[in-house]
């Protein structure tokens, strides 16, 4: 799941980052996958990613890999927005989310401009 120009082959759970103060994508926030363990409720790192250029993480678990359970995307935003030259209110964004089943894809998209963001279930 590391870098750049990770396919979208049939990945179960999928992201999409975009900048809604400029209308365009979000191509550089970081970005780190992580499952909450429930034994000793730790989290478990699986991953990280950066968009690519249309802003979109396609492959953030490889096929197989997706299991109920609760999930969280961290995305460094001050880190991405300080690389344009712009501050940012939040340094960084955690979304956090339960997969009830682990047969259906998933699709968490970040909407973002320096002073606010939102996310939804996307499809």
């Amino acid at each position: 799941m590391e870098g750049r120009g990770v396919e979208p082959v049939s990945s179960p759970l999928t992201t999409h980052v975009l900048d809604t103060a400029s209308g365009s994508p979000a191509r550089s926030p970081c970005l780190r996958l992580s499952r909450l363990e429930v034994h000793g409720q730790q989290w478990t790192e699986l991953g990280n990613s950066y968009p690519d250029p249309d802003g979109r993480c396609p492959g953030l678990l490889p096929p197989g890999h997706m299991k109920a359970g609760t999930y969280k995307l961290f995305f460094d935003t001050e880190g991405s927005w300080r690389k344009r030259g712009q501050e940012s209110f939040y340094p960084y964004v955690e979304v956090v989310f339960t997969i009830t089943n682990e047969t259906h894809e998933v699709h968490v998209p970040l909407l973002l401009c320096p002073w606010s963001y939102t996310t939804y279930r996307g499809s």
